[in-house]
């Protein structure tokens, strides 16, 4: 149960391109976007869907193979860590972020 104390699973669609950066160090990191949706019947009865976006980000090996293999549209399968950081910008406003940090994933379909 150790390892399930900060776990998550994802089935979405990507939403962009994945965007892959080199640093100097020679390590790699891919960012890209992930939405779930989920189907429902509101209080007025009207079927409606509701979009979670996730920014998730991989690293080493895995951003390579995430880059190589995923693009826009791709329905894949999620797993790895949830992240929160935080930084201040030029102008001293504090920026959060949360984001999914890839351990493995699956494409499922492309469209």
């Amino acid at each position: 149960m150790k390892t399930l104390k900060n776990y998550v699973q994802l089935i979405g669609n990507i939403g962009q391109d994945v965007e892959l950066r080199e640093f100097n160090s020679g390590s790699q990191k891919a960012n890209f976007s992930l939405a779930t949706s989920e189907n429902f019947t509101n209080k007025n009865g009207e079927k409606t869907e509701s979009t979670q976006w996730h920014k998730v980000v991989a690293w080493g090996k895995l951003a390579n193979l995430v880059s190589d293999s995923l693009s826009k549209g791709d329905q894949v399968l999620i797993q790895g860590k949830l992240t929160h950081r935080k930084y201040e910008d030029n102008n001293g406003n504090t920026k959060y972020f949360t984001e999914i940090v890839a351990s493995e994933f699956l494409k499922i379909t492309r469209n």
